[in-house]
Parts: C-alpha cells; sequence; structure tokens
C-alpha cells in the first residue's frame, strides 16, 4: 500500500486506528473452540465487527507462532481475509543480515502479502535494506518503545543523542517517508515532540493506547502531521473487549468510540 493510499484511507473514515489482532488462544471466547480454526473464526469476526472503524490491523506472529502450523495457517487466512483497503502489518520485529533479512522479507511480502513488517534495527543498515527493496511495502523500524526495558539501552546516552534518537536520524535516511515508519509508544508521550521534529514526515506506528495506559489524546496533539502521521494501535483494549458470545459486537463498540474520538483530532 502506497503512502497517497494510506492517507486517503485515514481522510475517508476520519480514523488512524489500527487494530492489533494479538489473538491468544487461551483467551478467546470458549464457544469458539469448537470451529476447525477457532483462531481464524475469531479474527474473522473481529475484522468484520471493527473494519469500518480502522484502518489497519496488526497481527502479532508471535501468538501465530506458537500454534506451529495450524498459527500459520491461521494467520495466512486471516491476511487473506483483511479488505485491500486496510494496512496490513506483520508485527514480526525481524532484523538479520542481509541474506536473512532478504529471506524475511520474502516471507512476509511475497508468500504472505503483508503490506509491511516491524524491524529492529539494532543489526544496522544491511539488516533493514531489504525491506526498503519492495516497492508499496514497509519497513516499520523500532523507535522508542513503551515497554520497561526501553531504559536499558533506548534511553542510554550516545555522545549528544539519546539512542533512539540516533535510530531515527540514521534510518530516515536509508529509506524515505514512502517507504519507513517508526514504532513510538504511546507511554512516551513527552518524547513526541521532539520525535516530530527529528522525522516531521515519517509516518509512526503508535503501541500502548488502552490497556497499557497511553493517551490518545495526548499522542494525537503532540505527534500528528499534515498527513496525520500515526496509526494508532489497540490491541487487547478492543479485541478482548468482551469474552462471551457478543465479542465482535462489544469489539466493534470499542472500535467506534476510538474512530469517533479520532474524528475529532483530524477536523
Amino acid at each position: 500500500m502506497t503512502r497517497s493510499h494510506l492517507v486517503e484511507q485515514i481522510q475517508f473514515k476520519k480514523s488512524y486506528l489500527c487494530v492489533g489482532l494479538d489473538t491468544d488462544i487461551t483467551k478467546i471466547p470458549k464457544h469458539l473452540l469448537s470451529f476447525e480454526d477457532p483462531i481464524f473464526e475469531f479474527n474473522k469476526q473481529i475484522i468484520d465487527a471493527t473494519k469500518d472503524f480502522c484502518v489497519a490491523y496488526k497481527i502479532n506472529t508471535a501468538f501465530y507462532e506458537a500454534e506451529g502450523l495450524k498459527g500459520w495457517e491461521a494467520m495466512r487466512k486471516t491476511v487473506e481475509y483483511i479488505p485491500s483497503t486496510h494496512f496490513k502489518i506483520a508485527d514480526a520485529k525481524r532484523g538479520d543480515i542481509g541474506n536473512t533479512s532478504t529471506q524475511y522479507a520474502k516471507a512476509f511480502f511475497e508468500a504472505m502479502n503483508f503490506d509491511s513488517i516491524t524491524v529492529a534495527p539494532y543489526m544496522g543498515e544491511d539488516s533493514v535494506k531489504p525491506f526498503l527493496a519492495y516497492k508499496g511495502k514497509w519497513a516499520i523500524v523500532l523507535g522508542l518503545t513503551s515497554n520497561d526495558g526501553a531504559k536499558d539501552f533506548e534511553l542510554q546516552k550516545t555522545g549528544d543523542d539519546f539512542l533512539y534518537e540516533k535510530v531515527l536520524k540514521t534510518v530516515s535516511r536509508w529509506g524515505t517517508p514512502e517507504n519507513t515508519m517508526f514504532v513510538i509508544g504511546a507511554t512516551q508521550a513527552s518524547e513526541f515532540e521532539k520525535i516530530r521534529k527529528l522525522t516531521p514526515h515519517h509516518f509512526y506506528l503508535v503501541p500502548g493506547v488502552g490497556a497499557q495506559g497511553g493517551s490518545l489524546k495526548d499522542i494525537s496533539e503532540k505527534a500528528m502531521n499534515a498527513d496525520c502521521g500515526i496509526l494508532v494501535n489497540a490491541s487487547r483494549a478492543i479485541i478482548f473487549a468482551s469474552d462471551k458470545e457478543d465479542f465482535a459486537e462489544k469489539a466493534g463498540t470499542v472500535s467506534k468510540k476510538y474512530q469517533k474520538e479520532m474524528s475529532n483530532y483530524l477536523s
């Protein structure tokens, strides 16, 4: 998906919501366990209930890989079921030497047809560049994350900059705002004004709103640019809004609430 198509969808739906399909089979409603593919059935109903209120879906691949071949098949079917109007993110956090990253890119962009993949930049340029070689595909590079461990490396000084600032400055030269995004956690709202100055034109994938406590209002006010420039992800707050047979309906209700708030910030 191109940047212009993504921006078009944001403007049309008045939403920059990304629904995280972190589908833990131990948490889905029990009545779904009788289906041949419970994970896909859960995702299918969630997508049907939320697609009018979001512009993207993020599949956390760990929850699928943990289920072996059945999990990979559920992930493949989920990606195929997501409408082509929606931005599809593989939250896989890959990144390795060049020939290995090339195979990861092939797996997620060709075999699985994701639009984007999250990438760990620790190994440097040759580990990221293979993901930038595909037209219409995106590398979403880890910048400043929401977890407590961010202080161990990302928030350590390297010269005059924090390490995450060096990552943003350096990676932004490898790609362009047309094929590179950054992961910036919603719980790091105090840093967003500084981050936006470093990368004024890039999109950010922003996890941490909802169950992790990030403020949608703070993020929207501090991180938006002229094209909106943010995809705010909510996972558990939406997909596990209910553990009963009304789970999809409740997910739709929560998604609509996010969309309504987002429409106010976009106007």
